[in-house]
């Protein structure tokens, strides 16, 4: 399995969000949600209308490691939800398939392979790339390894910043403004 990358340029963030309005509102919920709670893909799509229903928070068991994890839901996604869920039953999936069945890992991660093609863009995508571009960009924004370290359950720092991409980002500016 390759390790994927986040999207570090913004502006590639706003041409995929442009291209998944135009052509599905469930797909573009589903990448905003990743983008912007960096959740797993796995508990994206474990949830249920009522877990986002008048609420202020997202709170999960994580699937992978069994924690408990509330996360806020920001302004932007709580205008989004209201939307996509008006009139939909609190048990439905939040995000389904065209036959109304739970989606699957492999169908989000089409979803964000083909809207990242259809963008042009270059570095190597799936589902985790949600994750980490959540993570680059609460670190360029905020310079706080351990607020995200916390937010990831990492163990150590240095395990998140190599994850999010920041190290080899780092060592590629330093080596490269460095001449003899």
């Amino acid at each position: 399995m390759s390790t994927v990358e986040p999207i570090r340029q913004l502006r590639d963030i706003r041409k995929i969000e442009k291209y998944l309005a135009k052509t599905s509102a469930r797909d573009l919920l589903l990448f905003t949600v990743g983008t912007n709670c960096g959740l797993r893909i796995s508990d994206i799509i474990s949830l249920n209308v009522g877990d986002v229903r008048n609420k202020t928070h997202i709170q999960i068991t994580e699937k992978k490691t069994g924690k408990f994890k509330k996360f806020p839901i920001n302004s932007k996604l709580k205008c989004m939800f209201a939307k996509f869920i008006k009139n939909r039953p609190s048990e439905d999936a939040l995000f389904e398939s065209r036959f109304h069945n739970r989606l699957d890992r492999f169908t989000a991660y089409r979803v964000i392979k083909t809207a990242c093609e259809n963008v042009g863009l270059q570095e190597k995508v799936g589902t985790h790339t949600m994750r980490k571009t959540f993570g680059y960009h609460h670190y360029k924004k905020y310079k706080d390894v351990a607020m995200l370290q916390k937010i990831f359950n990492h163990s150590n720092p240095e395990i998140t910043l190599r994850y999010i991409g920041i190290e080899q980002d780092l060592i590629d500016e330093c080596c490269f403004n460095f001449i003899l």
